[in-house]
């Protein structure tokens, strides 16, 4: 009988031309594919049901969080150079003689079956986008996971966004290191001192609340709508020394009240915003703050023919995600009577920050297995692995948009020269 890797390379040399973008080790032991390309493991005919049931991203992603699909060696690299390899040829669809040798290798490799299991882990929403309702369980899919599991993932100033490296290259400078240097960035943009009022919208595990209040002598609005992040930061804040300083808010955007404020920041919230309703939330935005008063949005982005995060992520980890072109949040912004004084790309410090959290994964995967199950740690994996990826190859960005409600008269108390911003530490 002929080993079921040659097989799959027939199979695949349907749908890619050529020779095998990888190298893969079949349920029987057999191989095929170039001896230097990346390695896959299919551990059983399963791997491939999966596929032929969903065809392409998701299928691929189901077969690996389950482990019916594995990856020797680090998964990023082997995603980069596969993909890379694929890029470089032209797919075909194959012709009706094609089709049906397709179909008969498939029946011989065992890959035709009834539906595979789907994983544990899929978000599961219903109402409308981005009602309140649906907003509130989208959110807790991902956020809610656990504190414990975001506590062991994250570094201890527990910020999850893209971090400010200072210094690379310095193998004393960590990744807690960055966060804080990207939160002393953000504090110095907004030009926050003793006595003002933020707005933080969207405040995660409260990273920039604390420190704000903690450095700045800032009184902070937090904003969250995950039960487990608002009692963390609640918590926190009082831990800390800051909880006369930090008011935690459990509501929707939509539901912010009051103005006045001297600054308001959104770090990596606006992209569960969604489309239709971001005009809304910009005038929101606008709204809470007082003439002159400074907004700083970080916020990931993607060209105008994927604004979405992928089949992947919005079924296992960000349902209803959108992303735009970082030009087009400008517009969006500025139509709602906000002055844009800035624009910054962090693209190349996403792809740092997110391999730091990965190298920290794997150092403590058999606790957040123990935590989360393999399934959802296998998830994790993969998100990870493919976001590095994302920002390192151009395909996702991430930028900090500075703008200003300015007065009627069209003043905006904003420096004309703003090296200020990146002075090198923090008020005492």
């Amino acid at each position: 009988m002929k080993p079921a890797a040659d097989r799959l390379a027939q199979l695949l040399g349907h749908v890619v031309p050529g020779p095998l973008p990888v190298r893969v080790r079949a349920w029987d032991g057999s191989q095929a594919g170039p001896p230097d390309a990346p390695l896959v493991v299919l551990r059983s005919p399963v791997a491939l049901r999966r596929l032929l049931w969903q065809p392409g991203e998701l299928g691929l992603a189901e077969a690996y969080v389950t482990g019916d699909l594995d990856v020797d060696g680090d998964l990023a690299d082997a995603l980069a150079r596969a993909g890379r390899s694929v890029r470089d040829r032209r797919s075909a669809r194959p012709g009706p003689a094609g089709m049906a040798a397709a179909t008969a290798l498939a029946v011989r490799l065992g890959a035709v079956g009834p539906p595979p299991k789907r994983p544990d882990g899929r978000a599961r929403l219903t109402g409308g986008l981005h009602s309140v309702a649906r907003d509130r369980v989208g959110i807790s899919h991902h956020y809610d996971l656990s504190n414990d599991f975001y506590s062991l993932l994250l570094d201890e100033t527990m910020a999850y966004s893209c971090a400010y490296w200072t210094r690379p290259g310095d193998p004393t400078y960590t990744l807690a290191d960055a966060q804080r240097d990207k939160l002393d960035l953000i504090c110095r943009k907004l030009g926050l001192g003793p006595g003002d009022r933020l707005l933080d919208v969207g405040c995660g595990w409260g990273s920039l609340t604390v420190h704000a209040a903690r450095a700045y002598k800032v009184r902070v609005t937090a904003v969250t709508l995950s039960r487990a992040q608002h009692e963390f930061v609640t918590a926190r804040a009082v831990r800390e020394g800051v909880a006369d300083l930090v008011d935690v808010q459990l509501r929707h955007w939509r539901d912010i009240d009051g103005g006045g404020y001297d600054a308001a920041a959104a770090v990596e919230m606006g992209e569960h915003v969604g489309d239709a309703e971001y005009p809304a939330f910009a005038t929101k935005l606008h709204d809470t703050l007082g003439p002159e008063g400074r907004l700083l949005i970080q916020q990931m982005s993607r060209g105008a023919h994927a604004p979405g995060g992928g089949a992947f992520i919005e079924t296992y980890i960000a349902p209803d995600m959108h992303m735009r072109p970082v030009g087009r949040t400008v517009d969006l912004l500025e139509d709602a009577g906000l002055e844009t004084r800035s624009v910054e790309s962090l693209r190349e410090h996403y792809a740092t920050t997110i391999d730091a959290w990965r190298a920290t994964l794997e150092e403590r995967l058999p606790d957040i297995e123990a935590l989360v199950g393999r399934t959802t740690a296998r998830v994790w994996r993969l998100y990870l692995a493919g976001a590095s990826l994302a920002f390192s190859e151009r395909r996702m960005g991430v930028d900090q948009i500075l703008a200003v409600r300015p007065t009627r008269e069209g003043a905006s108390d904003m420096p004309a020269t703003p090296a200020a911003w990146y002075a090198p530490t923090s008020p005492a």
